[in-house]
């Protein structure tokens, strides 16, 4: 039989501790995301969605240099556009999305990209995760980028029971020192990427184990052998209030 879970600080207790060792793991931490201007970073975020930022990159270079301004996009079609995209998944709608961003931008915006969250979600394909990581990312405007190893973490490490990302977002606001929104946001997608895999975690490997209720976790007697199930709350553990968070 496994040992039982120990019993562990609320939340807000445990952040401290959380971030300074997920710093020492992951001192330097940057977007997977390869661009070198804001509206660069935009597409590629607009083409990440339910893609690896691996495949991303490898389709921007071309893609950039056709297309370097919102301007170049805006002028081009939808048809134009698909083949410089058509290896990530949703390529049309994607493709569409792009045309349409670059449009309102060009006509709106004067070409520039918005640093300004309520406009960025008004643009095709951008939602408020896209636009916390062009804010943090492309601008130095800190904020959280609930993205799925961000949301799952957060769950597993006892810092909310919300499956909602915005949800998630305003928990993980109040716990965390604003100016560290963006750089805790890359540690934890680190770490989701690197240790704490959706299927099977690497509990036994995770030097953050003393401080995580393991949250949805399954464990045997042996350490290193985890599976994972529904996520629920850990009697003993408390996170910070989730009620009245929207």
């Amino acid at each position: 039989m496994p040992a039982p879970r120990p019993k562990l600080p609320p939340a807000p207790q445990r952040v401290p501790l959380l971030m300074a060792e997920l710093e020492r793991l992951y001192p330097e931490v940057r977007i997977a995301l390869n661009f070198d201007t804001p509206f660069q970073l935009l597409v590629a975020t607009i083409l990440s969605a339910q893609c690896t930022d691996v495949q991303v990159n490898k389709v921007t270079p071309a893609l950039f240099a056709r297309f370097p301004t919102a301007e170049a996009m805006a002028a081009a079609t939808v048809n134009q556009i698909i083949p410089y995209v058509k290896s990530v998944g949703f390529f049309r709608t994607k493709a569409k999305n792009l045309h349409g961003m670059a449009t309102i931008l060009v006509r709106d915006h004067g070409g520039r990209v918005p640093a300004s969250q309520d406009e960025l979600v008004k643009l095709p394909g951008v939602g408020r995760k896209t636009a916390n990581v062009v804010l943090g990312d492309g601008f130095g405007i800190t904020g959280i980028t609930v993205d799925t190893h961000v949301g799952r973490l957060s769950r597993r490490l006892g810092l909310t029971r919300h499956t909602d990302p915005v949800k998630v977002e305003m928990v993980l606001n109040s716990l965390i020192p604003q100016a560290e929104w963006t750089r805790f946001s890359h540690r934890l997608i680190y770490h989701g990427r690197q240790v704490c895999h959706a299927r099977k975690p690497k509990c036994g490997d995770c030097t953050l184990r003393p401080l995580c209720p393991q949250v949805g976790v399954v464990r045997s007697s042996n350490p290193q052998v985890v599976t994972t199930t529904a996520v629920r709350p850990v009697p003993g553990t408390k996170s910070v209030s989730d009620s009245g968070s929207t």
